[in-house]
């Protein structure tokens, strides 16, 4: 979801062997220790992460307070954190610990170089991921370089959201969505892709709902993409700069529809954003562009951090915390771990899901394919052409 978080209350056990020596091959064995007295740790998020997992951090800091003294929590924008770090690595004074992240700062920090080698490195540290994760999350996993770790996943979407009362025949392929959005002009609304998580799964689904030449290029391989978006367009009055303002839209009427995630259908209802009653459908053919937040640890933490860090990520995808991720369905469902369900989750988080959850998700999410969303240099061009032809002159 990265940075397009609206104003909301979040839209806005630990392995032991850690002390003991790694059973990794050869030069990756690493013998890492567990501090002697508590650590502090500073923990930046600049995903909106900590909505799913604060309450699973701070739960580790109970449960070992032999290993971490305190944890300080800080939210800062994708973009400007990459260049903080490599200041506080050329100063030789990195403060920070970890980073929780979605795909945009995790590949900036793989491009220079800022992360930490987790696997194959760190693999006798860790669990074994492929065994414990969800099919989605374990191809999110593959797009980490080993230099960082899902902790959070979601199917994401792209799906249509729409007010019931206003859309009297819901279109069920991309050509009803286009005829619908002709006789009804200005009534659908999604944010500019670079900003906004419904905005690029849109964009990023729709090459397979088209069956277009290459959904995984979209310089050389989405001429129907890019062709329908442009006609699209014609009957949108403008873009706005994130999903906040398309579900304030939504919510007061001023709009009928919009394309939509799980969780960008879920928490807004949940918070009063947008009327309880608003529906979702799906466009025939269509494939789940998948997304996660990944564990990353900038290059300079020390070795006994180090030793903490990855005792707390063992922690984190255990399924007792990782039921946390639920939250308010902003990420939904949020467990990356198999086997987490609902009743394991916090009371008011079974709570919301219960109301304002979507029984036909668990069908969809099991009848769909799952597909990891663009390469990150494929996702500049595509945001770059996206602004330069579709929707530059109507961004607001």
């Amino acid at each position: 979801m990265g940075q397009d978080n609206i104003n909301r209350r979040h839209f806005l056990g630990g392995v032991a062997g850690l002390g003991v020596a790694a059973h990794a091959p050869g030069a990756f064995a690493q013998q890492l220790k567990l501090p002697t007295s508590p650590v502090a740790l500073s923990i930046v998020d600049v995903a909106g992460n900590l909505a799913l997992t604060q309450r699973a951090i701070e739960n580790y800091r109970k449960a070992k307070p032999n290993v971490v003294s305190r944890i300080t929590f800080t939210k800062a924008p994708a973009p400007e954190l990459p260049g903080k770090i490599k200041a506080q690595q050329a100063a030789n004074r990195v403060d920070i610990d970890m980073v929780l992240t979605g795909t945009d700062a995790l590949s900036a920090g793989i491009s220079q170089n800022l992360w930490v080698p987790l696997l194959p490195q760190q693999a006798a540290n860790l669990p074994k991921l492929q065994d414990i994760f969800l099919e989605g999350a374990w191809k999110m996993q593959g797009l980490a370089g080993g230099q960082g770790v899902v902790v959070t996943y979601y199917p994401s979407g792209p799906l249509i959201q729409y007010m019931p009362d206003k859309v009297k025949t819901v279109p069920t392929t991309a050509e009803e969505l286009m005829a619908w959005t002709k006789a009804n002009k200005n009534r659908l609304i999604y944010a500019r892709p670079a900003n906004s998580g419904p905005g690029r799964t849109w964009i990023m689904g729709l090459p397979y709902i088209l069956g277009d030449k290459d959904p995984k290029d979209p310089e050389k391989g989405w001429d129907k993409t890019w062709a329908y978006l442009k006609e699209l367009g014609e009957n949108i009055e403008y873009y706005p700069a994130g999903t906040g303002a398309v579900m304030k839209e939504l919510g007061d009427g001023s709009r009928d529809m919009t394309l939509t995630t799980t969780g960008w259908d879920i928490n807004p209802r949940a918070l009063g954003v947008v009327p309880k009653e608003s529906k979702v459908g799906a466009i025939k053919g269509f494939h789940w562009v998948t997304d996660a937040h990944y564990m990353c640890i900038p290059k300079g933490v020390s070795d006994e951090k180090l030793a903490v860090l990855l005792d707390l990520m063992n922690f984190l995808l255990t399924k007792e915390q990782q039921a946390y991720t639920f939250d308010e369905g902003y990420f939904y469902p949020g467990p990356a771990v198999k086997g987490v369900t609902l009743d394991m989750a916090p009371e008011d988080s079974q709570k919301v899901i219960k109301e304002f959850g979507r029984p036909e998700y668990a069908q969809l999410i099991a009848d769909n394919p799952l597909e990891v969303p663009l390469d990150p240099d494929k996702m500049v061009i595509a945001f770059r052409i996206w602004d330069e032809q579709v929707g530059g002159a109507k961004k607001k």
